[in-house]
């Protein structure tokens, strides 16, 4: 059962959870890293659609077996479906290793408010890369402030997990 933390914690509304408690639906900070996460990889599978549909629409098929049409050749270059590979690849070299770090900066019982809104953030900041990228190519520094919002952030959970776990070193 999880239990109020003492008045020598700076937030009155904390809940210290045992570590059987951290990863459950019972946690507010956990749920939303469930929801935000969700939408991220629900992004991400989008991100797979979003590459067949400029396949399609340029005709741009990398494998022989692809080639609905029959006058075109397997080509790997094209410039609006590779924006597209580049921009899912950026997602999981970013995204991936935010899921872990994010899990890990769960287990140090973060206040819920700083939690949540970390979460909210860097997902919507990715959501606004890969549409600044990928959907409709803004100049710069749309894509870099949208790309080091979320790194910020997993630094951030990174910093504050090292801090936490320091003395145990």
């Amino acid at each position: 059962m999880s239990t109020p933390v003492g008045s020598g914690n700076t937030n009155a509304n904390q809940t210290v959870r045992p570590p059987g408690e951290m990863f459950t639906l019972e946690n507010p900070v956990f749920c939303c890293y469930l929801f935000w996460a969700t939408v991220l990889v629900v992004k991400m599978l989008l991100m797979s659609l979003l590459t067949a549909i400029q396949r399609f629409r340029y005709k741009i098929f990398p494998n022989q077996e692809d080639l609905f049409f029959k006058n075109l050749e397997v080509q790997f270059n094209d410039p609006h479906v590779e924006r597209v590979r580049r921009a899912h690849r950026n997602d999981m070299e970013n995204i991936l290793p935010y899921f872990i770090m994010s899990l890990i900066y769960i287990s140090t019982n973060p206040s819920v408010g700083v939690a949540c809104n970390l979460f909210r953030v860097a997902s919507v900041a990715r959501i606004i890369h890969t549409l600044v990228y990928a959907v409709y190519p803004v100049p710069q520094p749309s894509r870099i402030l949208a790309f080091g919002t979320m790194l910020l952030i997993t630094f951030y959970m990174a910093a504050v997990v090292a801090l936490r776990t320091l003395s145990f070193i």
